[in-house]
């Protein structure tokens, strides 16, 4: 059987959930008929890929905002991450996912889940080598021979391996070791470099006091969607008209955490994850930093949420180099998004005031 790649490199096996798939959504709140009668959807659950911290800005100023409330949902539940979040939306057990290209295609190649993307809110993926300026100092992928490289176990080795192959790097010129999420063995000298998130560990070794370095995946050969809307077949085939409303809502509160940053800060130390001891300067940071995944020149043109065709055949290629053979029609479906769109053109357009990282 064949492992699922958790955001935070955690492995989940899958095959048994879904055979159970047809029972639970009967009973799944977004599966119903209730928006046929123009009352709304009832009750959604979102499930999270991480704790509630600023990544999911745009959800709360959604929840926060009545955007969802206007699309037609009642109690929308942000379900803290991490979890099975492929198993769980193609189960039935979540309405709506926000997961990542590359677990998303593993759980549609290895069990044939039902499961499609229909939209993106990372543009690109926050992965990392994280190095120590006066260390390691990891800034090209031919900076990784002759280094130690802290990789967590499971699918974060899929991916750093896959990271060796697409430039040209062999693994002998390389010193892979098993870590745990935690830097310090970075900053202990143990390792020369960390596989770690640029919206993460990155910013926290650096409010440290550390001048790091970072080797981002998506920028050296491995670019792939992250942080992506996932749903059932299912759902796209009983009720689109819930999912676009579902998009509206999730673009709508983007536009907002995007165009205040201190407010998307305060809503997740303050708010949403104020039983996690969040540090208000790192997720202020964490907003700011992430705006640079969300917004590129190809969201500029074409808004929120959207994926070019470009971006598509780029994300099979990185799919390829991790041994996932998919094609791009069992993966994405974005004509829901393309339709929202074109009926809302006015959805496409960008606040002004974004502040986006200059490096």
């Amino acid at each position: 059987m064949k492992l699922s790649l958790r955001r935070d490199g955690r492995i989940v096996r899958s095959g048994a959930v879904l055979a159970a798939a047809a029972l639970v959504l009967s009973g799944c709140g977004g599966s119903d008929d209730e928006a046929s009668d123009g009352e709304g959807y009832g009750d959604v659950t979102v499930q999270l890929s991480w704790i509630k911290n600023a990544e999911f800005a745009g959800e709360f100023f959604a929840d926060t905002n009545g955007y969802y409330t206007d699309a037609g949902f009642g109690d929308v539940t942000l379900n803290p991450g991490p979890g099975a979040i492929e198993t769980l939306v193609a189960s039935g057990e979540a309405d709506f996912g926000l997961s990542n290209a590359i677990a998303t295609a593993q759980l549609i190649d290895s069990e044939d889940a039902p499961l499609k993307i229909v939209g993106t809110k990372f543009q690109k993926n926050p992965f990392t080598i994280l190095s120590l300026a006066d260390g390691g100092n990891i800034l090209t992928p031919e900076d990784l021979v002759g280094k130690t490289i802290g990789v967590q176990a499971g699918g974060n080795e899929t991916l750093f391996d896959a990271l060796l192959e697409v430039n040209g790097i062999d693994p002998a010129d390389v010193t892979k070791v098993p870590v745990e999420y935690d830097p310090s063995p970075l900053i202990d000298g143990e390792v020369d470099g960390f596989l770690a998130y640029l919206t993460n560990e990155s910013i926290t070794v650096e409010f440290d006091g550390y001048d790091v370095a970072n080797l981002p995946f998506a920028d050296n050969g491995l670019p792939f969607v992250a942080e992506s809307v996932i749903v059932n077949e299912r759902t796209i085939e009983e009720n689109p008209e819930m999912i676009k409303d579902f998009l509206r809502a999730e673009i709508l509160g983007w536009k907002d955490a995007l165009a205040d940053p201190d407010e998307a800060a305060r809503l997740a130390v303050e708010e949403y994850g104020a039983d996690l001891d969040l540090s208000m300067d790192k997720e202020l940071e964490q907003a700011r930093i992430q705006a640079g995944l969300i917004v590129t020149p190809d969201v500029e043109s074409n808004g929120l949420f959207t994926i070019s065709d470009t971006l598509i055949e780029e994300n099979l290629a990185t799919l390829a180099a991790a041994g996932v053979d998919i094609e791009a029609d069992d993966l994405f479906d974005l004509s829901l998004l393309t339709e929202l769109l074109e009926e809302e053109p006015e959805l496409a357009e960008l606040p002004d005031d974004i502040e986006l990282p200059t490096s």
